[in-house]
């Protein structure tokens, strides 16, 4: 009997023919998850699993899927898989490490750039119809000439620093005491708040890292400072971050993540903080970092790779 795969997300027609190939595939058509107990029926005699950053894994979903063998993630962060309990269950577990890079670097830039120099703001005015012509307004701050502090240097914050090398910044902090970068100046964090323009945080979910930035930390802020997250939500607290944007104290805050996706946190809130989807100093994206179609096809085609590498009895080329 062919073994039968659980795929969470519709995916491309390419990597669904080679999951196909190797087993009997279960692929939800999506966008929407399924719900707790759709997804406890599929895993009920499931053998592999491919899930995506909508899904949970801790010890009660495993409970529900006896002959579960391997999960391939297609994804790279793990906050959100309970590895202790994959382990204890004796499941081969796999991320992509490397696809997301370049592409969630690329977006703090753009979201960096977007922030400082107020392009939403800008192109709401022009669709308005109160465009007339060039007038003294939107003075913005851009990365030229700007202090601007990385926070978190593993490879998505040391691919940030590569493309801030080009625009001529005053300097570029860098905020990880494991992982220098010599094209950084070392600081602390609490150094960094005061000194950078610009915050861009890159930095992975743990419990040390819950809330690195949070209102206590915000008070001593740069004042006008842009604040980007392309990391996790939860590294920095929204209720904070919009409460500095109504003080004034925080120029403008643009994220890519946020609180409510991180899921095996049990006090996470359920939705975005109102205040910064009202702010006007905001831009928010739907967790875009690697949403390059290319990228996104690279990411489920090795992600198909490391499931099938434990259906033929090896090890996954990604394994945690």
């Amino acid at each position: 009997m062919k073994p039968k795969i659980v795929v969470t997300q519709p995916v491309h027609a390419d990597v669904l023919c080679k999951l196909e190939a190797a087993g009997d595939v279960v692929m939800n058509p999506g966008p929407e998850p399924w719900d707790k107990q759709q997804f406890h029926q599929h895993l009920a005699d499931a053998d592999a699993l491919m899930a995506f950053m909508p899904d949970r894994i801790d010890a009660d979903v495993l409970r529900h899927a006896p002959r579960l063998k391997t999960i391939a993630c297609a994804l790279k962060g793990y906050d959100n898989f309970d590895l202790v309990a994959c382990g204890k269950a004796g499941i081969a577990i796999s991320f992509v490490p490397d696809l997301l890079t370049e592409p969630t670097a690329e977006l703090a830039i753009g979201l960096a750039i977007a922030a400082g120099r107020h392009i939403v703001a800008g192109d709401r005015i022009v669709r308005s119809g109160r465009f007339c012509g060039w007038r003294p307004v939107l003075y913005g701050m851009g990365l030229h000439r700007s202090i601007v502090a990385v926070v978190g240097l593993g490879a998505v914050g040391k691919a940030i620093v590569d493309r801030l090398s080009g625009f001529g910044c005053a300097s570029i902090l860098g905020v990880d005491p494991h992982n220098p970068d010599p094209r950084t100046i070392p600081v602390s964090l609490a150094d960094a708040v005061t000194r950078a323009d610009y915050l861009l945080f890159a930095v992975p979910l743990t419990l040390q890292t819950r809330y690195l930035l949070d209102e206590a930390l915000l008070a001593h802020v740069k004042p006008g400072v842009v604040i980007v997250n392309v990391g996790r939500g939860s590294v920095i607290s929204e209720a904070a971050i919009a409460k500095g944007l109504a003080q004034g104290v925080v120029g403008a805050y643009a994220a890519d993540v946020y609180e409510m996706e991180d899921w095996l946190l049990p006090d996470r809130p359920c939705s975005i903080d109102a205040n910064l989807l009202q702010s006007a100093h905001t831009i928010l994206t739907p967790h875009i970092g690697s949403a390059v179609a290319s990228v996104r096809l690279a990411i489920e085609h090795r992600a198909a790779d490391n499931l099938m590498q434990v259906l033929a009895g090896a090890a996954p080329r990604d394994v945690l």
